[in-house]
């Protein structure tokens, strides 16, 4: 009986009703999947390993896209140690130099970021499927890979970011050191007044992960080893080398710490250097188009009127 009514409809009604449909129940499944998350308590011990618990618990009350969709993230999860293997220690590396809270797992980082994509494609069909019927599908799947593309990429364009605001702002922080280090504080004490001084920006977070180690334990060498593999950048690990190496010969800290802040205002006025001397191989392409450009606008209405007097003799 509904067969002749939807033979009444113009082409295309029926396709546009069934991605309706498609978006609004995605929408209600969404809705429902949050209330009964929300409502949810914490992993009981027997729930998993003994020694992720306490992991999965904090991540769950760090990101709500993770408590919501827990149970998808993980079995994208456990696909992701497959077909990602040798990718997912960069990715884990990516993470913590992005900041993001060090409960993450790479694979389960990918499996968000699918998790996102995927929610995408009934708007990309309802989107191109009206316009190129089922070429818009195949379109519609493209663009979630490439928003999965583009999201795996942000990480590592927040990673890099973060590592220059770091080193921009690293030499400050260790002449901060040095002076209340030299006033007579001692090495934690210099050190929490410095993370306080700068509390906010991402070096005083990195420090004060320091910090946090030592009092847990750890060894002031261990605490910055930690944070070198942390960051895994080659110019503020051989920082910590040297601030290690020094302690172990018995160098005043106060003194590496000076001279490493020394060090990398040099390298920063070599990097500024080298980018200014490669402004003008850049600019080079851009000066000759405006230079085409000025030549045709000088010299176009004279080359027009006389290709005109040439047509009109």
């Amino acid at each position: 009986m509904l067969l002749p009514l939807f033979a009444e409809l113009p082409p295309g009604t029926g396709l546009h009703m069934l991605a309706s449909l498609a978006v609004g129940a995605s929408i209600g499944i969404v809705v429902w999947w949050i209330f009964q998350v929300i409502q949810s308590d914490e992993l009981q011990q027997q729930d998993e390993w003994r020694y992720d618990v306490s992991r999965i618990n904090e991540l769950r009350r760090a990101d709500v896209t993770y408590r919501t969709f827990q149970p998808v993230i993980q079995l994208l999860a456990r696909a992701n140690r497959r077909i990602f293997r040798d990718n997912l220690p960069e990715i884990q590396r990516q993470i913590q130099a992005s900041g993001l809270p060090r409960f993450w797992l790479a694979e389960e980082y990918l499996g968000k970021v699918q998790l996102k994509a995927v929610f995408l494609l009934p708007v990309y069909v309802y989107l191109f499927f009206g316009l190129f019927e089922w070429f818009g599908f195949l379109l519609a799947i493209l663009l979630v890979g490439l928003t999965a593309w583009f999201l795996r990429h942000r990480l590592a364009v927040r990673a890099a970011a973060r590592l220059r605001q770091i080193k921009r702002r690293m030499p400050f922080f260790l002449d901060l050191l040095t002076l209340l280090m030299e006033a007579g504080a001692t090495f934690i004490n210099a050190l929490v007044q410095a993370v306080d001084e700068f509390r906010g920006h991402p070096v005083a977070e990195e420090f004060g992960r320091v910090l946090g180690d030592m009092r847990l334990g750890k060894t002031r060498a261990d605490a910055f080893l930690a944070m070198r593999d942390r960051l895994a950048d080659e110019e503020i690990g051989s920082i910590i080398s040297s601030i290690l190496q020094g302690e172990t010969l018995g160098t005043p800290l106060a003194q590496i710490f000076r001279t490493q802040s020394d060090v990398l205002r040099l390298k920063r006025t070599q990097r500024a250097e080298t980018i200014a001397g490669e402004a003008g191989v850049n600019m080079l392409l851009p000066a000759m188009l405006v230079m085409i450009a000025t030549v045709l606008v000088i010299l176009g209405p004279f080359l027009l009127n006389y290709i005109y007097v040439g047509l009109m003799l």
